[in-house]
């Protein structure tokens, strides 16, 4: 192969990474115009097209998803090979890609963050904040960061935090006008807010657990965003009742900014764990992280 083809190769597997020539040519270094080029050039070489392209977005067609599923593991191999030749083992550099939700972002990678970037200097790492299920494998990750219960078993998983739990809240403003729910189905004819999943479009339901087993609740939203930001934001300015992550809210709860609803009804479930795949070689820098998360140990991101 020439050292033209493998270049061809290589944009293309960045591109289709990225889903995006502005994105990919980041990464690359180099013009928009030049990468289109680069992938004009390898499409004419293999006479195929290999890229949908519209003025919004960029998605591999049939041929194009074929080629990346067999590039895209081989050129991570050479990519790590050659990072691993210039690298000592007591200095790791590269970067760490990591998808994860915005509460794991808040609770578990924010308070590690200074720390680890001053142990490994020359690691970078680039965190994508995804609160939808993404194939981090995909999606070009070196890892991702969920519950437990949403963990493949095909992956390596490092725990990170005790179990969790979700706490339902609400101002105390907009609790003092109305009664406070006392079991889940007081909910309706509450002022909910409600999560939406990006990639699907479904409305989160609210789980509860009685007495009799479990309890989904379909909540009558009056906000429904894809933002836990957003929500606990809304729930804060007594917009109505928000269901999160216990810990996200927990300094609100101690300052009396918020008011704990239906607590005897939200029971622990599988806390936030690192995962990554571990049928390939793990790269120096990603090794460094998973090293030093366990170091850490399981952080009191929970709430049980």
């Amino acid at each position: 192969m020439k050292g033209g083809d493998f270049s061809e190769l290589f944009a293309f597997v960045t591109v289709a990474s990225e889903r995006s020539f502005r994105r990919a040519a980041q990464r690359l270094g180099v013009s928009p115009s030049a990468l289109s080029h680069t992938i004009r050039a390898l499409e004419e070489r293999l006479e195929t097209r290999l890229l949908n392209r519209t003025t919004r977005s960029v998605a591999p067609t049939e041929a194009g998803q074929a080629l990346f599923a067999r590039l895209r593991p081989a050129l991570a191999e050479v990519e790590e090979a050659v990072r691993d030749a210039g690298t000592r083992p007591d200095r790791p550099t590269g970067v760490v890609r990591i998808n994860l939700p915005r509460s794991a972002a808040q609770l578990v990678v924010a308070p590690l963050l200074a720390d680890f970037l001053a142990a490994y200097p020359g690691v970078r790492l680039d965190l994508v904040i995804d609160d939808s299920i993404t194939d981090v494998v995909a999606g070009g990750f070196d890892a991702g960061i969920r519950s437990g219960e949403l963990v493949h078993q095909d992956m390596v998983a490092v725990r990170l935090t005790p179990d969790l739990r979700m706490a339902v809240v609400g101002a105390p403003a907009y609790l003092a006008q109305r009664p406070p729910p006392r079991e889940p189905r007081d909910l309706h004819g509450h002022a909910c807010l409600g999560y939406r999943w990006r990639e699907t479009g479904v409305l989160q339901r609210w789980r509860f657990d009685g007495p009799e087993g479990s309890i989904d609740v379909d909540v009558e939203s009056v906000l429904t965003v894809n933002d836990t930001n957003v929500l606990l934001d809304g729930a804060l300015r007594g917009a109505g009742l928000a269901y999160l992550v216990e810990s996200l809210v927990a300094p609100h709860l101690q300052r009396g900014e918020l008011v704990r609803v239906l607590e005897p009804w939200c029971r622990p479930f599988a806390g936030f764990y690192l995962y990554y795949p571990g049928s390939t070689r793990m790269p120096a820098a990603l090794r460094a992280f998973v090293d030093f998360v366990k170091l850490r140990g399981p952080s009191s991101g929970g709430g049980t």
